[in-house]
């Protein structure tokens, strides 16, 4: 949801530029998370006005260019981020800071912007560096030097203790309208939801009905303390340009806390990749075809010469349709993975992404049928795209 400045530029959106939506571990980098030197607001209560007046200061506006010409604001795009801490690090969505999302660039294809500036509340406008980003999570990272302007870092939480029904709080720049609030609840969590940036899906994003706009892209999405839980990175909208329907998206923060401790360390993020499709299964699907388990995720297809296929596990050979779906049976079905258990599809790309790194060899539990056992898969780098 970056927001052009110019859209006779042609190079992210035209006509209403719109984003459409078709449809947290501690990192293993070595490497510990940057320090952070704020402090969560005291108190239980929810007050958007405490939020706002505490936390405005540390939300910024990124406007960015991707030629070298620098032209002003003639062709810039423009989102929002966050400082985190008070060595100048920023974060923000990959789109904000990309090429990554527009209509002309491949999906896990991308270019940093040539040029791009931090502006901050008060209307200060610094330059910054982009010090890496990571197209499969959608997180950008920024610097800026702490020598320029005064930082007031924002607390990072934990979105893995976000709920449902829970008080948020948007701060960002919606159509280039800085230091706008906006308030909602969390609609639901652990949402897989299409990638801007990427084939892979997002997992784990919260979903939020606080009003999120074109230009809230990379701002914080905050809980009843002030204390970042997500980033702003997605709208759903049906297209009929009745702009924000309720629908909003954040990736978690604690996805965003591994990207970025990975980008400071070493410029790259690196994720393992098995080399399966997978889908649900239930417990009428196990009872209808013997599986020894309920709950799992189904093997539909298994990627030639990927770990997977070396470590033996198989697709099912036919397929059938049962209550409206179709099924491959006699599938493999993945209960568990490195100890963990496996209750569905998304399971397995929240363990292998957010938990396993290439290169480390873990124990896969499959059923076949009424048998189990124990495939030992050695995990490769996920391929680009």
């Amino acid at each position: 949801m970056v927001l052009v400045v110019a859209k006779a530029a042609g190079w992210l959106h035209t006509g209403t530029t719109k984003t459409v939506v078709v449809t947290q571990p501690a990192s293993r980098a070595g490497e510990a998370a940057p320090v952070v030197v704020a402090k969560p607001l005291a108190g239980n209560g929810f007050a958007p006005a405490q939020i706002f007046r505490t936390r405005a200061a540390g939300v910024v506006t990124i406007v960015s260019y991707f030629d070298s010409g620098n032209v002003p604001d003639a062709s810039a795009g423009q989102g929002s981020g966050f400082v985190v801490n008070s060595g100048g690090v920023i974060l923000t969505n990959a789109h904000v800071i990309t090429t990554a999302g527009q209509s002309q660039v491949q999906l896990g294809k991308a270019a940093p912007a040539h040029t791009v500036y931090v502006e901050f509340s008060d209307g200060d406008r610094v330059p910054a560096k982009v010090v890496g980003f990571d197209l499969y999570d959608d997180v950008g990272v920024l610097r800026v030097d702490p020598a320029l302007h005064a930082l007031d870092p924002v607390p990072l939480g934990d979105s893995t203790r976000v709920v449902v029904g829970q008080p948020v709080a948007a701060i960002g720049s919606p159509f280039g309208n800085t230091d706008s609030l906006s308030v909602g609840v969390v609609s639901a969590i652990r949402r897989s939801i299409p990638s801007l940036t990427s084939r892979y899906n997002l997992v784990d994003a919260i979903q939020t009905d606080a009003p999120i706009n074109h230009g809230n892209s990379g701002g914080p999405l905050f809980d009843a303390r002030g204390r970042a839980i997500g980033i702003n990175a997605q709208i759903r909208s049906s297209g009929t340009g009745s702009g924000f329907e309720g629908v909003g998206f954040a990736v978690p923060i604690e996805s965003a806390r591994r990207s970025m401790t990975q980008l400071l360390a070493t410029g790259t993020v690196r994720y393992a990749y098995v080399g399966i499709t997978t889908e649900d299964l239930t417990p009428s699907i196990a009872k209808r075809f013997g599986y020894a388990a309920k709950r799992g995720a189904l093997v539909d297809a298994v990627t030639p010469d990927s770990a997977a296929a070396r470590a033996g596990l198989k697709a099912g050979p036919r397929e059938v349709v049962f209550q409206g779906q179709a099924l491959k049976v006699g599938a493999d079905a993945v209960v568990a993975i490195d100890g963990i258990p496996v209750t569905n599809a998304e399971d397995v790309v929240r363990i292998v992404s957010e938990r396993l790194l290439p290169g480390e060899t873990v124990p896969f539990t499959v059923v076949r049928g009424g048998q189990r056992r124990t495939a030992r898969v050695t995990l490769t780098q996920r391929p680009a795209g």
